[in-house]
């Protein structure tokens, strides 16, 4: 893979960077744009933000709807995912009796947010066991499927998983839920401008994603999408001068959820412009090309160090990010320090469950086979040292 799109980026280029997932990396035109909207607003903070900013973000709104495939009156700028959540969360009307549930590879400020209001609320918040290394599709939605019970009243699942990088058959869950009267609410984190995306489509009751970590939009970028029929059940998270306003060409939904007072909003305002970068730039041939080299990066890792990859080597699996399970001798915390500290490595491995830990390898336009080389030169140095 070239990597003529390093260029464009503005990571150091000293540290070979295998950590997109965390919080993205964003190129340098799509940057500018965003402090071009800083400028303007401190031009003239009255007349941005009382007489242009709300035709502005319906300007924005209209090319994400179009990118995430919805109605633009649908969908609502927040500032992350976990904001999302919290909305979503803290709007249901749960008690004793009700269950939320997940899955045990779900992001752990969302399963805070859950564990919060259960206890709070007194509702069950119920993590199913997926087991690791996963096998298929199928076999996971059977498994999942038989972890609903009567009292389940909303399933929490995201679209990509965080620690496992998995991708999960959301739209047949939704499917299922739909048909027994449970809501679904996805956290799709992970998903927009990893892969294609048509929320009317997928089913969702409720969607929340992160456009800061695969579109490449500035940090604090993201949305939430509810289904129109269910807009009045989301409570505001701030109550400001979106409450018991509508503007022009908005909707209920989108003031309570969108006008908090001032805040800065350029992010949002520089979402079309993240889009049109990855057009200009063919970024479905850009994706497909990183998945292949997440691919590699399967093969080296396992085969060099037996790494032990969480899916098999199905692309209905994984698309731009692998996690592994390490040996059990491995300190994940010290490799990750070392990989830093010593090879200018930037990965993440963290523990996980039963003693066991994980690496996740995130592979984005500006990652190269060299990258993946780096990576497995600094895993072998600091093993055969720990070793010796």
């Amino acid at each position: 893979m070239s990597n003529d799109l390093r260029s464009f980026f503005l990571l150091r280029p000293d540290v070979v960077f295998l950590n997109h997932g965390s919080f993205g990396a964003c190129p340098r035109p799509v940057f500018e744009e965003n402090i071009r909207w800083q400028r303007e607003l401190e031009g003239e903070p009255v007349e941005f933000f009382a007489r242009r900013l709300p035709q502005l973000l319906r300007d924005a709104q209209g090319e994400l709807a179009r990118f995430i495939g919805c109605d633009p009156l649908d969908a609502v700028h927040v500032t992350n995912a976990t904001i999302g959540v919290n909305i979503v969360a803290r709007s249901l009307r749960l008690g004793h009796g009700d269950e939320v549930l997940a899955t045990d590879h779900e992001y752990g400020a969302c399963s805070r947010t859950w564990r919060f209001l259960a206890g709070k609320n007194g509702f069950t918040y119920r993590a199913a066991q997926v087991p690791i290394p996963v096998t298929t599709h199928a076999e996971f939605l059977e498994g999942f499927f038989a972890q609903v019970t009567p009292a389940t009243r909303v399933i929490f699942i995201s679209h990509i998983t965080s620690p496992t990088a998995l991708t999960i058959p959301v739209r047949q869950i939704c499917e299922f839920a739909r048909e027994r009267g449970i809501v679904t609410l996805i956290d799709g984190a992970h998903a927009p401008g990893q892969i294609p995306l048509n929320l009317e489509a997928l089913g969702a009751d409720f969607y929340t994603g992160n456009l800061h970590k695969w579109l490449c939009s500035p940090k604090g970028s993201a949305f939430l999408y509810a289904r129109r029929e269910l807009q009045p059940l989301l409570e505001p998270l701030v109550v400001s001068w979106g409450w018991e306003a509508v503007a022009p060409g908005s909707s209920t939904f989108i003031d309570h959820h969108e006008m908090w007072g001032t805040r800065d909003l350029s992010p949002a305002l520089s979402v079309p412009a993240a889009i049109r970068f990855q057009q200009e730039h063919r970024w479905e041939s850009v994706r497909a090309r990183c998945h292949e080299l997440v691919r590699d990066a399967r093969e080296a890792l396992s085969k060099e160090f037996g790494f032990v990859p969480v899916a098999p080597d199905d692309d209905a699996w994984f698309a731009q990010m692998s996690s592994f399970l390490l040996p059990a001798e491995i300190d994940a915390a010290a490799l990750q320090e070392r990989l830093f500290n010593e090879h200018l490595v930037e990965i993440p491995v963290f523990p996980w469950f039963n003693g066991r830990s994980l690496i996740r390898i995130s592979i984005q336009g500006y990652n190269t086979p060299a990258d993946i080389e780096r990576l497995c030169a600094g895993i072998r140095a600091i093993t055969m040292r720990s070793a010796g």
